[in-house]
């Protein structure tokens, strides 16, 4: 028998980078925000999961009067996001069962697909912790005391999100106390002495924080 699925669908940020007024996560894209698109596709898996939506607490109300204008009647359970995202992921684990599988997912990652989605849940249950990675194509440099010099980019890999696990790994990695050096979920699991397995990333599947970003998206919006 399957296990269990949970999705927390982390939107915790204020979106400081992309400027204006509305933060990131509540722009539009096409005639829908940017995090309504991500939960949307959530919603199609099967079988289906439990959905875990993080916001900041400035931006509750936000959400729920979209919910109450567009009458989305899908359920969820709505989080306050936390001083950082391993917290609005920490919070968001408080409603996560032992026993299960659990996405987290940036809420400004649109593009995932379902079948992205659903083969990572299932090599999930197999692996126990499986995120999705693509190849670097641009020329890298470090940087350090003495300037800059070229690295190989065959030694470095993009991460993308979701990032899957079983949920007993994620719940006990999130016992531990906040570091900076927790990077993504993976970080923090690793941290407990626990394997992380890559799968094929998704070009789609881009990250949207920046102005140049929604340039990017509004042409993968048509493509869709």
């Amino acid at each position: 028998m399957a296990l269990k699925r949970y999705a927390v669908i982390v939107a915790g940020g204020s979106g400081t980078r992309m400027g204006g007024s509305i933060a990131k996560q509540f722009m539009m894209l096409g005639d829908k925000p940017i995090l309504l698109r991500t939960v949307e596709t959530f919603l199609t898996l099967t079988p289906s999961a439990e959905l875990i939506i993080v916001v900041p607490a400035v931006l509750r109300d936000h959400w729920k009067e979209l919910c109450r204008e567009r009458k989305l009647m899908f359920r969820h359970t709505l989080v306050t996001g936390g001083i950082t995202r391993f917290h609005s992921v920490k919070n968001a684990l408080k409603y996560v069962e032992p026993g299960a599988l659990v996405a987290v997912h940036d809420g400004v990652r649109p593009f995932a697909s379902k079948d992205f989605i659903e083969n990572l849940y299932l090599m999930a249950e197999e692996k126990g912790a499986v995120i999705p990675v693509m190849k670097v194509s641009d020329s890298l440099r470090m940087i350090d005391e003495n300037g800059s010099h070229p690295v190989n980019r065959d030694n470095y890999i993009a991460v993308q999100t979701p990032q899957v696990f079983r949920s007993d790994l994620l719940l006990n990695a999130y016992n531990k106390a906040y570091s900076p050096d927790f990077t993504d979920d993976a970080s923090v699991v690793e941290s407990i002495g626990e394997k992380i397995f890559f799968a094929d990333g998704l070009a789609a599947n881009i990250k949207i924080t920046k102005p140049e970003d929604m340039v990017l998206a509004q042409a993968l919006l048509t493509s869709f």
